[in-house]
């Protein structure tokens, strides 16, 4: 890596959260890329997905990736949840649900008590931090040039919410849990069979059907890939933390503000950032028609869905070259558009 980077912590103290709950002595990871320009005109802020950590999506950061550092400074705050920030492994006052819009709160206090940055000139975000992404057009108008929307929605679907069910349920089944997403021991059995359900979901029928995971990713067979890619990736996750953010996920709905009073038209189109809206065309969780249906509300808006049988990893789509090139052309594209 030849640009500058920097990582810290951000410290809160105690933090009033949307539901009147408070999250003890809050904490956000972030880390930067690039460099801030005098005028504090060139942020991009890049808030991570489920499960994932900082170091997890820079990959797309670089001088010919999707974020160039050399052009863009580039923040990554860690979501509440996720084991670096605030979250149930570390923190034992837990509150039980902190959302999307507390998320995007707390990073709005970290960005401008920290550099002074009041704009952004885009926020990009895939999956939960798409959502974020979302949040933060329809609750800081003012703040959001442009908002880069990839695999995500304004308000988590019903269909969506069925699979976050499902997947609170593998983990409050196991016998380590100990009631409202806290468990006294990692629930291994739980865990595998959470990696697998996860399978299912996050990568299309297509995808299965073209044998994908064998051709493309290497897999000797169906059940290595789903130890190797799925059982082990969340094994390396503190389970009440992947269960804080599955709530996290089901409850997030740019309309849950006093300006809207759950009216998603109203908070929809009171946005007035220019948004990009990049679904995967087989993605199962956020649907090319959830976007579709946001669209007539939105001021200054473009769907742009991704053509790819990955499903929801094609918007992330770090080992799948023609999804990275789709990705980066949209994106830069839109960076740079006035």
């Amino acid at each position: 890596m030849n640009w500058p980077a920097a990582s810290g912590t951000f410290a809160f103290g105690d933090l009033v959260l949307h539901s009147g709950a408070i999250l003890p002595d809050a904490r956000l990871s972030w880390k930067t890329h690039g460099t801030l320009s005098p005028a504090r005109d060139n942020v991009v802020l890049y808030p991570t997905s489920y499960g994932a950590q900082h170091p997890d999506l820079e990959w797309l950061i670089g001088p010919d990736g999707v974020l160039d550092p050399g052009r863009w400074f580039v923040v990554i705050p860690d979501m509440f949840g996720n084991g670096l920030s605030s979250s149930p492994s570390n923190t034992p006052g837990w509150p039980g649900l902190v959302t999307a819009w507390d998320n995007v709160h707390a990073q709005r206090r970290l960005l401008s008590e920290l550099w002074g940055i009041g704009r952004l000139h885009a926020v990009y975000g895939w999956s939960m931090g798409a959502q974020q992404a979302y949040h933060w057009a329809a609750l800081f108008p003012d703040a959001v040039a442009r908002a880069i929307v990839v695999c995500g929605s304004a308000r988590t679907a019903v269909h969506n919410r069925v699979f976050l069910k499902g997947q609170m349920a593998v983990l409050e089944a196991a016998p380590e849990h100990r009631g409202d997403g806290r468990f006294v021991a990692q629930p291994d059995a739980a865990l595998r069979a959470f990696g697998r359900i996860y399978a299912g979901w996050a990568l299309s029928q297509d995808f299965y059907r073209a044998n994908l995971h064998e051709t493309a990713l290497g897999a000797p067979d169906l059940d290595t890939f789903l130890r190797t890619d799925w059982e082990e990736r969340f094994a390396r996750r503190d389970a009440g933390d992947l269960h804080a953010q599955l709530r996290t996920w089901d409850a997030g709905d740019i309309a849950s503000d006093a300006r809207y009073g759950g009216d998603l038209a109203k908070a929809l189109g009171a946005i007035t950032a220019r948004v990009l809206l990049m679904p995967g065309e087989t993605d199962l969780y956020f649907r090319v028609a959830d976007n579709a249906a946001e669209l007539p509300h939105l001021h200054r808006a473009e769907l742009r869905p991704i053509p790819s049988l990955w499903g929801h990893r094609a918007g992330n789509p770090s080992v799948i070259p023609a999804d990275a090139a789709f990705l980066k052309q949209a994106v830069r594209g839109w960076l740079d558009a006035d």
